[in-house]
């Protein structure tokens, strides 16, 4: 059995749709992730914002947002630094995802 110039070149075809499909299945899964973080950071961003229109200060931790404001995330797969600067400044609020050293 011997293979031809149209054989190879149809498997070469096949083998770049194979590498196109999986880097544009990363690509979605990527951007996906990101666009999780964001609302992460979003939700945190609103209920510190609520906060301060009712109590008139934001709060000193993610603790107290999560008791009183009915914040929620997934806390297996995203961390949220929760930084507080003064009662009346926004805190400084930044997400990652576990295992994912990048910030």
């Amino acid at each position: 059995m011997s293979i031809n110039k149209k054989d190879v070149g149809a498997i070469l075809i096949f083998v770049a749709l194979i590498v196109g499909f999986i880097l544009l299945v990363n690509g979605i899964t990527n951007k996906g992730s990101s666009r999780e973080m964001d609302i992460v950071r979003d939700a945190v961003k609103n209920a510190s914002l609520t906060c301060y229109a009712v109590e008139g200060m934001y709060p000193n931790d993610l603790t107290y947002l999560k008791e009183h404001y009915n914040l929620s995330y997934n806390e297996d797969k995203y961390i949220v630094y929760y930084e507080p600067l003064a009662s009346n400044l926004m805190p400084s609020i930044k997400v990652a995802e576990r295992g994912v050293m990048d910030l």
